[in-house]
């Protein structure tokens, strides 16, 4: 039966003086004859056919990747470092050319960790120093802004009550909360820890109440079947949920946080990256200045990179920088 579905109509039409020397060819054999995969010798020869094509694509990927990959980045940079030249020699050497901006970074990274004082202490120790006050504010803020965003976005008259405030109190500048820190805690690196709180706050909350808010409503629904408490509608449902969400916030905050570190230094002294500049801006040492900007975005750069890692590991959706 099988055999007859896969003969041709002109062949059963044909004299049976034509095919009656000819052996019928079994139902298998005409299955695999008809069949789109390859198998055998057949399969060996379209490998052999397609090898020539496949390293064609492969070197194409390859040459792709080197196009879009490296040359965009290596062009961006030659292109900073021909305006920086010319903005060099435009202004007579006031702003110090990249060749001697490169070699007064090699001076100070011989020994970013020396200490001669705590007025004179290697870039190491600011950039440590800075990082620590970052962590230590944007540890609070996470304590404190990721439970209060759950419930914001659990409830909605929590969310009636806070959102006015939140609404007045964002668009705030960070540096605006330095005073009333300093008047408070009476301390420089107090106050700087709080307004890296009171700045680092903001996007925790919000994004961690609006992922709350867009969870699936079936999902409740059936933790209300199940009867489930509230703790475990929390860790079971909402924070896997709200996770891609919360990272968000996170990824937000600490560049903020990052920020407005360097500012609030600026203004308060002590040891730390922010401090650093506003010294050699003091000493007219130009070229420490550039090297300190550099500094504070690799280091910038790297705590993104970071972050986008975690939220890569913990979350199953693709996170884009």
């Amino acid at each position: 039966m099988v055999s007859a579905v896969f003969h041709s109509p002109l062949e059963a039409a044909a004299p049976a003086g034509r095919n009656a020397d000819k052996p019928r060819e079994s139902a298998a054999t005409q299955l695999i004859a008809c069949s789109p995969y390859p198998t055998g010798a057949t399969a060996q020869n379209d490998m052999k056919t397609s090898s020539p094509a496949a390293a064609a694509a492969k070197s194409s990927r390859d040459a792709s990747w080197l196009w879009l990959g490296i040359l965009p980045p290596l062009l961006g940079m030659g292109l900073l470092v021909l305006v920086w030249e010319l903005v060099s020699m435009g202004t007579g050497a006031s702003i110090p050319s990249p060749k001697d901006t490169f070699i007064q970074a090699i001076e100070i990274f011989k020994d970013p960790f020396y200490s001669k004082g705590p007025n004179d202490q290697g870039v190491g120790w600011n950039v440590l120093s800075s990082l620590k006050r970052v962590a230590m504010g944007f540890g609070l803020a996470a304590v404190v802004g990721i439970p209060v965003g759950f419930m914001i976005g659990r409830f909605t008259f929590l969310s009636r009550m806070f959102n006015p405030l939140i609404s007045l109190l964002r668009p705030v500048s960070p540096l605006a909360w330095l005073p009333i820190g300093l008047l408070v805690f009476k301390g420089a690196d107090p106050a700087a820890i709080w307004t890296i709180f009171i700045c680092s706050i903001w996007p925790m909350i919000i994004n961690t109440a609006v992922g709350v808010q867009r969870v699936p409503q079936d999902y409740m629904n059936v933790a209300r079947v199940l009867n489930l408490s509230e703790w475990k509608i929390v860790t079971r449902i909402l924070f896997p949920a709200v996770l891609p969400y919360m990272l968000t916030g996170v990824r937000l905050a600490v560049g903020t946080a990052w920020l407005v570190i360097v500012a609030a230094e600026m203004l308060t002294g002590g040891v730390g990256i922010g401090f650093w500049v506003w010294d050699e801006w003091n000493n007219l040492n130009v070229k420490n200045i550039i090297i300190a900007i550099f500094v504070i975005g690799i280091v910038g750069l790297v705590l993104e990179f970071v972050l986008i890692k975690i939220a890569t590991a913990f979350t199953f959706e693709e996170v884009k920088s």
